[in-house]
């Protein structure tokens, strides 16, 4: 805790001093600059883009005119990099000092090669990089990241945290809206574990992580967004990559990816294909301790180990059909399939309060797991005019997700017993939405953005399960059920950006409304029974920036959002877990609601530090029920009360050396948790830091290495479960070959196997230590070659469609 109190001060007067500094040295604005942008037979250049920078970051971005002019104002005085960009044209940067004597400076541009032998990413990204708002994960930037699943990836990303449920919190906040491509994956807990786990790190060319989304994405989620973008190349002529895999942790694990691209005239088209085959072991200890008034009255110690394999086909295509230099037309089609088998084995024995063995219970278990989706997107982009633009998106989604379940539970000893059981559980969802979206410039450097989204869900989930007699299989009717659900989604949002002097603002406001209907049917021993509600809420969130001079600026963000319960929460069937364990929904939860603030500062491009809270009402939280006669655990999830989090955060982004940078970052979190557990009133609280740190070195020339690592001290998301330390360090190198085509990649992952998910929980009368451990380390070894026709860049005047269609693009 000292620690704690130190970093918290530290931070404080770090803020303190710079905001004072900054108070002192009032920064000196420069008269407008204006740059003239020509060729060298001295003709202006249009459309060229020009970007201009302060000590690598950027400041602003323009479009030159019809006279190959930019202007920027309200810049203060410095030094700066101007970097100019054109398709036909080399690039060119350089320094200038402002204010200066030139009222217009010149900048001269000279033709490209008409003729690129090949299409080779030559710069390089930095893993982590903080923009406006965001935090973006360039995921090929990380060599750690070869081999991972998405969901090892974010799990070693900063400030987010994964529960042994597959639960995902970001900065200490639970509740985190998932999208893929700015699309909605409408999964959560063990589903969405499923998907990110089944998604390889190939198939992904960066992640955005927002805690204060704008009003444009879905209200959802009270920690923020986390966008998972996928790889699409742009470049033209025909182009793309292959990335061959090979892992070995205690199981092996085999990759392979292909990305394509071919566009040409009026056509842009992609193809991604991915396939992968992973095989696991997850081993789970559970000690469970029972209390009558306080006395010990029985043990239960359940050691359980699991072995899985998957294996995952994924495609994506998709073509952009540029109609005319403002229409652009596209069409995205996506499917996958994993399968996953999996059989476990576990031993519960109970002890009395003298620790003398009572009885053991041996449960072998096996399930087949298939997992299908589709997606299809058709997009519309036009622009009206030079200040208009309109973006048209409908979207189908599908998913059937299949478990099939066999347990066979056998009692040891004299006396003992065999009894078998099984389950099939297939799931059916299917959802539709559309958004229109209208953007408006007006004034220069203002935006006002404006659209209406409509999403449909429709859920078939159907839960039969059965007991074997001895003779033969009779329907379980006590755990069977057969559950539908519908929900409506429907939204109008609007913001404004704008900038003015040394200020920088966007204020948005969404409007969501959400009917659902659930209706579980019944059988001869359950009733039929159907529930349903409606409700709405206006959701505001903006931020606004204050650029003290060319070195501070102080970025204030609030928003209102909130977490929908997932329909598998909703329904109040009983899933088996194993003998002592199962899961049960709960048909009264409603939606949590949260309010988050964030005053951010930062220096330069190597500092960021902020301080955060957010309250949330009506907090979701797991629930665990006891019955003490039978030593059944019922988990299932609840409103609880509300929740209170302090946070702060510092983020240090420096090269010490010319071959070394570093990015670290600490987030301390301070959480209270109060409410009512089902049983009684129930109040925790927690003191808990995280710590991310990722090395990037170059040596012998040609050499890459990365050292990284997270730390995480003792955690809380439920009322009720205390989560231990846990961390992780990888290592890993890579090198260019076959004249920079090609790249090899070795990693080791959680080289000391110390990415272990403890904890301890309390119940109703009963204690549970837990640990689950995973084939975490893993060593993977990647090859990726890259390839790209030849082509020619035709000379086209400044008016060609072909200029036009360039910037408009495909728009996503």
């Amino acid at each position: 805790m000292k620690l704690i109190q130190r970093i918290h001060i530290l931070l404080v007067l770090c803020m303190a001093g710079l905001f004072s500094q900054a108070q002192v040295n009032k920064p000196e604005e420069v008269p407008d600059i204006i740059l003239s942008i020509a060729n060298e037979h001295s003709m202006p250049v249009v459309d060229a883009t020009v970007e201009l920078l302060h000590d690598n970051k950027l400041i602003k971005v323009a479009i030159t005119d019809s006279n190959g002019i930019v202007v920027f104002e309200n810049i203060l005085k410095g030094t700066y990099a101007i970097a100019v960009t054109h398709v036909n044209y080399a690039a060119i940067t350089i320094t200038q000092e402002f204010p200066s004597s030139q009222t217009k400076m010149p900048i001269i541009l000279k033709p490209r090669s008409t003729t690129m032998q090949s299409v080779t990413v030559s710069s390089k990204k930095p893993f982590i990089q903080h923009t406006e708002g965001k935090v973006i994960l360039n995921i090929d930037a990380s060599i750690t990241n070869v081999g991972a699943t998405v969901l090892e990836v974010l799990e070693k990303s900063p400030g987010v945290m994964i529960d042994r449920n597959g639960d995902i919190s970001l900065k200490g906040k639970a509740g985190v809206l998932v999208l893929i491509d700015d699309k909605p994956t409408f999964l959560s807990g063990t589903e969405l574990n499923n998907l990110l786990s089944s998604m390889n790190a190939s198939q992904v060319e960066k992640i955005e992580l927002m805690t204060n989304p704008p009003a444009k994405y879905d209200a959802s989620g009270n920690a923020g967004v986390i966008n998972i973008k996928t790889k699409k190349s742009k470049a033209k002529g025909f182009n793309g990559s292959v990335t061959l895999t090979q892992g070995q942790g205690f199981y092996p694990k085999e990759n392979g990816n292909v990305v394509l691209n071919y566009r040409t005239g009026k056509f842009n088209m992609f193809f991604n294909y991915n396939i992968s085959y992973n095989k696991y072991f997850t081993t789970i200890y559970a000690l469970r301790k029972y209390y009558d008034n306080g006395q010990l009255t029985s043990v239960l110690d359940q050691p359980t180990r699991f072995t899985s394999n998957y294996f995952t086909n994924t495609v994506k295509t998709g073509v952009d059909y540029f109609v005319t230099p403002k229409t652009t037309i596209g069409a995205v089609l996506s499917a996958s399939r994993t399968h996953r088998k999996a059989a476990s084995k576990a031993t519960a024995t109970w002890f009395n309060e003298m620790g003398i063995n009572d009885s053991t219970v041996t449960t072998y278990s096996n399930s087949d797991n298939p997992f299908e989706n589709w997606a299809t997107n058709v997009n519309l982009r036009h622009k009206i005019s030079t200040t208009q633009d309109i973006a048209i998106d409908v979207d189908g989604l599908n998913y059937k997700i299949t478990n099939e379940q066999d347990f066979k539970n056998s009692l040891q000893g004299s006396g003992g017993y065999t009894e078998m059981s099984r389950g099939n559980i297939p799931s059916v969802l299917k959802i539709i939405s559309a958004k229109v979206d209208h953007t408006l410039h007006f004034g220069g450097e203002s935006m006002l953005l404006s659209g209406f989204k409509s999403s449909h869900i429709n859920t078939d989930n159907v839960a039969s399960y059965q007991n074997f007699d001895g003779t033969d299989w009779q329907e379980d009717y006590g755990k069977s059920n057969h559950f539908l659900y519908k929900e409506n989604i429907n939204a109008l949002y609007s913001s404004i950006e704008t900038k003015y002097k040394r200020f920088s603002m966007q204020v948005g406001l969404r409007y969501e409304f959400t009917n659902y209907d659930a209706h579980q049917l019944g059988n001869v021993v359950q009733k039929d029974s159907a529930f349903s509600r409606k409700y709405s809420g206006l959701f505001p969130s903006g931020y606004i920036t204050y650029q003290a001079d060319s070195s501070n600026s102080f970025t204030l963000t609030a928003g209102r959002r909130i977490d929908r319960p997932a329909f598998q929460s909703l329904n109040p069937f009983t899933f088996i877990i194993n003998k002592y364990t199962y899961e049960t929904g709960n048909p009264f939860i409603v939606p949590q609601y949260s309010w988050n603030l964030e005053l951010t500062h930062q220096y330069k491009e190597w500092l960021i530090s902020s301080v955060s809270y957010s309250i949330v009402k009506n907090y979701f939280s797991q629930l665990f029920l006891t019955d003490i006669n039978t030593g059944l655990l019922f988990y299932s999830q609840g409103n609880v009360g509300r929740t209170h989090n302090l946070g702060l955060s510092a983020t240090l982004m420096m090269s010490p050396l010319q071959w070394w940078s570093f990015n670290l970052q600490a987030q301390y979190n301070h959480k209270e948790l109060k409410g009512y557990d089902g049983n009684e009133n129930f109040r925790s609280d927690i003191d808990q830091l995280n710590i991310n740190l990722s090395n990037q070195f170059t040596f012998a020339k040609k050499y890459s290495g990365e050292i990284s690592g997270y730390y995480t001290t003792r955690a809380r998301n439920d009322l009720q479960e205390l989560l231990y330390p846990t961390g992780q360090l990888s290592i890993g190198v890579s090198r260019p070959i076959l004249k920079n085509k090609g790249t090899v990649k070795m990693s080791v992952r959680d080289i000391f196997y110390t990415q272990a998910m403890e904890g301890l929980t309390q119940f109703e009368k009963a204690t549970e230590y837990f640990i689950v451990r995973r084939d975490s380390r893993l060593v993977n070894l990647s090859f990726t070659y890259r390839f790209g026709k030849a082509y020619k860049v035709n000379k086209r005047t400044s008016g060609s469609a072909g200029d036009e269609i360039d910037r408009v693009g495909s728009g996503r």
